[in-house]
């Protein structure tokens, strides 16, 4: 929208206090079609009587909707055209259910152009002849199976069946035989027929040129169709995160320009709907510019980190779009760009393996983001060895903390990793709750602050159904690994480090959530 149109989120808080205004804008929206692809079709050439017809249907719930959104108390320029003439225009040139080609005839309505009536009436007259011929010659010759038929070889014709063929008149003369029968025709029988079919052609023709001349003239008003189909888009969008917001008691955000991401009880706007055998868990959120603007999560696969965090980017992108979100509340920095690194794959065409292709997007988000700009990273470092993977890791979360400044959720496996809210002020440590109850690991998808004690992927490895054998093997090992573990050294920050020593595994007290609390 353009003009002194009121900002997306002003509407939609209009249409949350107007809801009887929010349901008939949805209702008169239901009988507008597609506006912009009709006229795109039609400034083409190739759109045809039904598309003529669909933007007639359309245009007449144009002045209901216009009606129905004038009445909100914001301002909005008048986007929204008067097509009443051309609306008239459409319903009295064009009949209520066109053929889909113009070939088969029937666009134009009757009583539109009088030189067409002419050819349509001698065509159906000449058509009604046939018929009477039919019944006359059944009365004449006794032949209550005699046919008169049509197609495009031969054109009108009488047909008998073997069995009656010594009660054909001498009149009759023969056209074809055929297995069971012959075909015959007489002389009146052709010289109708040179009359309906020379005017139904001629009708045909003339409803082409006819169709082709209304076509011409929406064509005039196409700048006005195209403004109106742009502001009937926006209103079914804003309708709609209206809707959205009204059934699923989304907040409206408090947009700012500080660098904080506050959010509470967070929800993902499209699991929240679709999960059918659990509740969703909602999150808070905390990213202060300060303490927290970069955010190590660690958890087991499988327990919400993923979620969690792509949650955050789709609330920043609603929010800044003018939409309400799935919070409480929300009081959100705003975001020049969002920058994501998520999920495994690789592009083999190109000759890139899926760790080349995870480096390549981090390359692009530490190359281009700001400190303005929002990044979710979601296991960076595992399509390589061991210390490759955790190094490379850990720098890039230093340079995003140290050179970027940028607001950063960094969801990992690697648990050293979480020394660095050791060593430098604005990271901290959050983990996703699970238990384990009765050799069971049960997910509880609450963030709580803190680093995770382990990774449980053992557990996870059991769930998904390795051996018995190999998981009791893998569990050996890994009591082994545990007794050898080395990590990177620290770089300090001088007087903004909070703890200048030797980085250390997290100790494995790391705050949790008792198995039965109440979200």
């Amino acid at each position: 929208m353009s003009g002194t149109c009121a900002l997306p989120i002003y509407i939609i808080a209009a249409l949350l206090e107007e809801p009887y205004i929010l349901s008939k804008c949805r209702e008169s929206l239901k009988g507008i079609r597609d506006i912009e692809r009709t006229t795109s079709r039609l400034s083409q050439g190739t759109g045809n009587a039904r598309d003529l017809q669909s933007l007639c249907i359309s245009l007449s719930h144009i002045p209901t909707l216009r009606e129905d959104y004038s009445a909100l108390p914001v301002p909005h320029p008048p986007l929204l055209h008067d097509f009443g003439e051309l609306t008239t225009l459409l319903c009295a040139a064009l009949t209520d259910e066109p053929p889909a080609h113009l070939r088969d005839g029937g666009v134009i309505r009757d009583g539109w152009s009088p030189p067409l009536d002419e050819l349509r009436d001698a065509s159906r007259g000449g058509k009604d002849w046939i018929a009477r011929l039919q019944e006359d010659e059944r009365k004449r010759t006794g032949i209550d199976s005699l046919k008169i038929k049509f197609n495009n070889v031969f054109g009108y014709f009488i047909e008998i069946t073997t069995s009656h063929l010594a009660k054909v008149p001498g009149d009759y003369t023969r056209k074809q035989t055929m297995s069971n029968g012959e075909r015959y025709i007489t002389p009146a029988l052709k010289e109708m027929e040179n009359k309906v079919l020379g005017a139904e052609e001629r009708s045909k023709q003339l409803e082409l040129e006819l169709f082709l001349e209304v076509r011409a003239r929406v064509l005039t008003h196409l700048p006005k169709l195209q403004e109106t189909a742009a502001a009937v888009a926006g209103i079914d969008v804003l309708c709609a995160l209206a809707e959205v917001a009204q059934y699923h008691r989304h907040c409206r955000p408090d947009l700012n320009t500080g660098n904080g991401f506050f959010i509470s009880n967070g929800r993902h706007p499209v699991l929240e709907q679709t999960l059918t055998d659990a509740k969703f868990v909602p999150n808070d959120t905390e990213l202060d510019p300060d303490t927290a603007r970069l955010q190590i999560l660690t958890g087991p696969n499988m327990a919400g980190k993923s979620t969690y965090i792509r949650q955050i980017a789709l609330i920043a992108v609603m929010a800044q779009i003018g939409a309400y979100v799935p919070a409480e509340s929300a009081t959100l920095g705003l975001v020049d760009r969002i920058f994501c690194r998520v999920g495994a794959s690789d592009d083999l065409s190109r000759g890139q393996s899926t760790f080349m292709v995870e480096m390549s997007e981090t390359a692009l988000i530490l190359n281009h983001a700001t400190d303005r700009s929002l990044v979710i990273l979601d296991e960076i470092g595992r399509g390589t060895a061991t210390f490759d993977g955790l190094s490379i890791a850990w720098a890039v979360a230093e340079h995003l903390h140290d050179t970027i400044g940028c607001r950063t959720l960094f969801a990992t496996h690697y648990h050293e990793l979480t020394d660095l809210a050791n060593n430098k002020q604005a990271v901290a440590n959050y983990n996703v709750a699970v238990r384990e109850w009765n050799e069971e690991i049960i997910f509880l998808h609450k963030i709580l602050p803190g680093a995770a004690d382990k990774s449980y992927g053992i557990q996870v490895a059991r769930l998904a159904g390795l051996p018995k054998v190999v998981v009791e093997r893998a569990k050996s090992i890994l009591s082994h690994l545990e007794l050898h573990s080395v990590k990177p050294e620290a770089k300090t920050q001088g007087p903004k480090a909070k703890n200048t020593d030797q980085p250390s595994l997290p100790k494995p007290n790391a705050p949790q959530m008792d198995l039965f609390a109440d979200f």
